[in-house]
């Protein structure tokens, strides 16, 4: 049996952040943002919430989709790059919030291909016996490590988690299988020293070849074509580089999700964020194939192809 998703939730701050507020801080408009990026507007959390919190709710959410008590969680996967504080981790923090005392912990810092980094991670748990159900959180608090004094990077990021358990699954569903990948030598083009700084053209180039060949990558592995694909759920960074990964598998573009326009780059919460709104919409049903893709800071990238349902 494969281990795939038995339960998902997500949870998104309050706050909603429209371009036309960014028109008002400096120079820029809303056509510009909507044109390069697809974003409409973002969510911020305020000061008193932090990475932490916002992860409790959207794996407290995941946890009650998934039927199952917090004590029969074995591991906790957070992926983030802002975690609260740099110890303890936010994995741990959570665990204690949920009662999930029967579960190790950890954080994992694989910028936006984290929440891929994550799941995979946990199939090698829960199909070599080590764990029953795994719960794996993507959460980020960029705003808090965004310049707002850089126009091309302060419109780009979002607030939010998003998180699954995942354990084993019937038949041929779950994980079929996956992709990841790093180069070192890209991390110059996508950082944090205070604040994020990135190269957009050079990280531009590097998303659209990589996200579009991992796609295809992790079809032919799982013996899939094409055809097969039922939605396709990219990182939600920028609409352009999402449709190049949606071209270069020749979907029709109602077979994309596409979730930038309301809640911006999350980094590490975007996909499971993207799945939710599928799911919630009717679009995502038992036994759909999904190609799950993302690129991140380090550089790293990651791809899932998964048949869904438990």
């Amino acid at each position: 049996m494969n281990a795939g998703v038995i339960g998902i939730g997500r949870f998104v701050p309050e706050k909603v952040v429209t371009n036309a507020d960014f028109e008002k801080i400096m120079d820029t408009s809303d056509e510009w943002i909507r044109t390069r990026t697809g974003i409409e507007e973002r969510r911020f959390a305020d000061d008193q919430t932090d990475t932490s919190d916002l992860a409790f709710n959207a794996a407290k959410n995941a946890i009650k989709n998934a039927e199952i008590s917090p004590e029969e969680i074995g591991l906790i996967l957070v992926a983030t790059v802002t975690p609260d504080v740099p110890f303890p981790s936010v994995a741990c923090k959570i665990q204690e919030r949920l009662g999930a005392k029967n579960a190790a912990a950890m954080d994992i810092s694989a910028a936006c291909a984290g929440f891929m980094y994550g799941m995979v991670t946990a199939k090698q748990f829960i199909e070599g016996g080590a764990y029953k159900y795994v719960l794996v959180v993507g959460v980020e608090k960029l705003s808090k490590i965004t310049d707002f004094d850089d126009r091309g990077t302060a419109v780009l990021f979002g607030d939010g988690a998003g998180a699954v358990v995942m354990g084993k699954v019937s038949g041929d569903r779950g994980i079929l299988a996956f992709e990841l990948g790093a180069d070192g030598t890209g991390g110059k083009h996508l950082y944090q020293d205070e604040y994020i700084i990135m190269n957009g053209r050079e990280v531009f180039k590097f998303a659209v070849r990589q996200m579009g060949e991992s796609s295809v990558n992790v079809l032919e592995k799982a013996g899939l074509t094409k055809e097969d694909v039922d939605m396709l759920i990219p990182h939600q960074a920028n609409i352009r580089i999402m449709e190049a990964s949606r071209q270069r598998l020749e979907l029709p573009i109602e077979k994309m999700s596409k979730t930038v326009h309301k809640y911006g780059n999350t980094s590490a919460a975007s996909i499971p964020i993207s799945i939710v709104e599928e799911l919630e919409a009717g679009k995502i049903k038992d036994d759909d194939v999904l190609v799950m893709v993302g690129f991140g800071g380090g550089l790293t990238w990651g791809a899932i192809a998964l048949r869904w349902g438990k």
